[in-house]
């Protein structure tokens, strides 16, 4: 095959083949479309016409069901081996033994046999649009199959069910609030898959749903039933595809494009089968070129589309670290050594980073900034919780399968400490999983390089220490504190150049130096908004002494202590020296921070 997307076919069939499960759950990529191969044509269908196409083999039934519809055999003359095999296990014989008692007693075992086919024939007719009797027919078709006599097996081929949308038949759903009916098709499964018979003999369903998290847990956490995942299209899939297209239809041109189809297929990282076609018939259509940046809004729209907007947004800062007033020990590290470390590839490349300080400190604008200098996606996470039962896992997994189809990307979370929880006692389960699966994949070598994780919070200290560790955003953690000296002399004129009429004495900076003691990088640009308001609503510039009259009257917020704690946490965080407001700071710095926080939590400051 001639990519990765369709090698979970392969390990499907190693798995069924082996007899290591009979109950396999496909799940990931389900509602995209595939290669299939039939002599010299090439084709790209569902995934059930996919699997119907590759399983198709002399020594399998094939059933399929779906939903919306009855149970079918996928060749003509294997519903009446079917049927044949569960009038045998009806009436306890096999085909000889029917043979010779109707030799003996045609009379009455005729009739036996004439009401054995039409309880299967009325049975097969009612499974239409009734899941529960679909599911229990194909229970008992597993069992005739399976069933011996003289130790040979009743059916002499193997019965492989595919059953679709698996999700909708037996949801995850709290047990209140289930129905009987779902109850019941609960129990079937569970009874079916768990069946000693079943689990040893010859016979297997394979059930189909985007994740395994939306399956009833009774049936979902069955060690008996494995799981497969079908992957995102990777730029293999996405190349050969995009060459299948431009030849498949006769008499219309190839779309047209800036590049290669292989400089295509890498800048449609992120896309389904189903949403590259409509790129291209859409171009197609219209007789135009491709351009980059229609591409790159598809993609946008997709992955949107996938987690949804409430969960995820593409960042497209349009400021810059040189729009960036002050922070200048914080910018030449930026410059010099994270982003340096975020554009390598491979073990030396940095899994991610962590930013604290306290609100209002200017670390969001900042980093938004670092990523606009980036060459790569940048994804802010808003919310991966969801308030529907399960889904949360859900989300997840649809972004796992994004960002493996990326080939780099930048996670962006602010407020990281409201997104993430604990893993300990006390947190709640959804919370707890979700913390830990993203923990994982922080630390998972196949993401190294080229997913990089930027955690930006003012409570670094409420992130669990499993995400803080080496090896995960604990190789950096980057403080950002209010400015200082030079840094803190730039903040003062950026604040009152714009309106300032004439130059400032050095009396005057000092009073205003004054008054803005333990200003934060808001508080500037908040009385800078001020003054400049003042100046339009006056049509005027302002005096050095009308602006000190402005930032005399405004009153400190009453977070100094609250504020003052973030700093402590932030410093004692910290994993650079060389980012600490002092150089040369020492152990008994750092042991004072500490008494100087546990001071402020006695007092109830957290």
């Amino acid at each position: 095959m001639p990519d990765s997307t369709q090698s979970f076919l392969k390990r499907a069939g190693r798995i069924l083949n082996s007899g290591q499960a009979r109950t396999l759950l496909l799940t990931g990529n389900v509602y995209d479309l595939f290669r299939t191969e039939k002599g010299d044509d090439e084709d790209y269908v569902p995934l059930l016409d996919f699997l119907i196409s590759s399983w198709n083999l002399s020594e399998f039934i094939v059933v399929v069901y779906e939903l919306n519809g009855a149970i079918r055999f996928v060749r003509d003359g294997d519903s009446g081996k079917v049927r044949d095999a569960w009038l045998r296990w009806k009436v306890g014989m096999d085909s000889n033994q029917i043979d010779v008692q109707r030799m003996l007693d045609k009379e009455k075992v005729d009739p036996l046999l004439e009401e054995a086919r039409k309880v299967y024939d009325e049975s097969l007719r009612k499974t239409l649009n009734n899941p529960n009797l679909a599911l229990e027919f194909m229970r008992q078709a597993c069992v005739s199959a399976r069933t011996e006599f003289d130790g040979r097996r009743n059916l002499k081929e193997k019965l492989l069910v595919l059953i679709e949308s698996a999700d909708l038949m037996i949801p995850e759903t709290p047990i209140d609030r289930l129905s009987d009916s779902d109850r019941q098709r609960i129990s079937i499964c569970h009874d079916w898959f768990s069946d000693p018979g079943f689990l040893n003999g010859d016979d297997a369903v394979v059930l189909i749903a985007e994740s395994r998290s939306q399956l009833h847990h009774r049936i979902a956490r069955l060690p008996q039933c494995l799981e497969v995942e079908a992957p995102a299209p990777d730029a293999i899939a996405r190349e050969s595809f995009i060459r299948w297209f431009n030849t498949r239809t006769k008499g219309e041109k190839s779309v047209r494009h800036w590049g290669s189809e292989a400089d295509l297929a890498r800048l449609t990282a992120g896309l389904s089968i189903h949403a590259l076609m409509q790129l291209l018939k859409g171009a197609r259509h219209e007789e135009r070129e491709i351009a980059q940046d229609e591409i790159i809004a598809k993609v946008e729209d997709y992955i949107k589309s996938q987690l949804g907007e409430e969960t995820v947004e593409f960042k497209k800062p349009a400021h810059s670290l040189d729009d960036v007033i002050g922070f200048t020990r914080v910018k030449k590290f930026l410059r010099q050594e994270l982003i340096p470390r975020f554009q390598l590839d491979g073990p030396e490349a940095l899994p991610g980073a962590a930013v604290s300080g306290p609100i209002g400190g200017g670390k969001t604008f900042i980093f938004e900034a670092m990523a606009a200098e980036l060459d790569m996606v940048v994804l802010v996470i808003k919310n991966l919780r969801s308030k529907w039962f399960g889904e949360t896992d859900v989300i997840f997994e649809r972004l796992r399968r994004v960002l493996n189809t990326l080939s780099k990307v930048l996670i962006f979370i602010d407020e990281a400490d409201t997104q993430f929880g604990g893993v300990g006692e006390g947190t709640h389960d959804t919370e707890r999983r979700l913390t830990g699966k993203i923990q994982a994949m922080m630390s998972d070598p196949m993401f190294r390089g080229r997913v990089f994780w930027l955690l930006v919070t003012a409570r670094i200290h409420l992130l669990s220490p499993d995400l803080r560790r080496p090896g995960r955003v604990g190789d950096l953690i980057i403080p950002v504190l209010d400015p200082e000296g030079e840094d803190r002399r730039e903040f003062i004129h950026w604040m009152v150049e714009p309106v300032l009429g004439g130059t400032m004495s050095d009396e005057d900076f000092q009073r205003i130096d004054s008054e803005t003691q333990g200003y934060s990088a808001a508080a500037f640009a908040s009385i800078r908004s001020e003054i400049k308001a003042a100046s339009r609503i006056q049509n005027r510039v302002l005096s050095s002494s009308e602006i000190i009259r402005v930032i005399a009257d405004h009153l400190t917020p009453a977070i100094v202590d609250t504020r003052r704690y973030q700093t402590l946490q932030a410093l004692l965080n910290c994993t650079r020296r060389s980012l600490l407001s002092e150089a040369d700071v020492t152990d008994e710095d750092r042991a004072g921070w500490g008494n100087e926080l546990r001071a402020l939590e006695e007092r109830g400051i957290r």
